[in-house]
């Protein structure tokens, strides 16, 4: 099988958008149009936001109009590169082949008090599911789906991971049902 020649089949990118694709792939946090033109700018080339904002855009029209399996999401003005939402049972089934599918019991109601009370400390998690759950939090940690994202008087504060949200398939902790009339409690915790 012979394969067509890429310089007379694609069109040539500028170098600011080859620069944003390195830029976004190695991102652990979604980066703004001012982040990137921060870090791009030069003394001898400037970037400018809107710039770098028209690269975000035709980056992500591009991975659409070609069906990519990646996506450029915007969310609230900060862009960060996913696998395509209509290819997550594929995604699904590699990232759990040879694991357990399943969390236990245990599992989801730890993470369901950090997901409702984030940033959350081990001990007020505890005192919310009444038994310890060290063991049960770092095996959340280490599937993704919560990480350590601050410190309140020398305990560790856990939240939730964009893991999570993308496992629910949600944007943002808005989406999660309201369970104010099942834990009425919640709020009175404390430290």
């Amino acid at each position: 099988m012979t394969h067509p020649d890429p310089s007379t089949s694609l069109p040539i990118i500028s170098t600011l958008r080859s620069r944003v694709e390195s830029l976004l792939l190695v991102s652990d946090e979604p980066v703004t149009p001012e982040e990137l033109a921060r870090v791009l700018s030069t003394d001898d080339s400037p970037v400018s936001e809107a710039d770098a904002r028209a690269a975000l855009t035709e980056i992500a029209d591009e991975f659409d109009a070609r069906g990519s399996g990646f996506e450029l999401r915007d969310n609230d003005g900060a862009y960060r590169l996913h696998t395509r939402r209509a290819n997550s049972d594929a995604v699904e089934a590699k990232l759990l082949d040879g694991t357990q599918q399943r969390l236990s019991r245990a599992a989801l109601e730890t993470l369901a008090v950090v997901a409702y009370r984030q940033p959350v400390t081990r001990s007020q998690v505890a005192a919310v599911r009444g038994v310890n759950c060290d063991g049960v939090m770092r095996t959340l940690a280490l599937r993704g789906l919560i990480a350590v994202t601050g410190e309140q008087a020398g305990a560790n504060l856990y939240s939730t991971t964009e893991m999570f949200l993308e496992q629910l398939g949600i944007e943002s902790l808005s989406q999660l049902p309201d369970l104010a009339p099942l834990l009425p409690d919640v709020d009175s915790i404390d430290d």
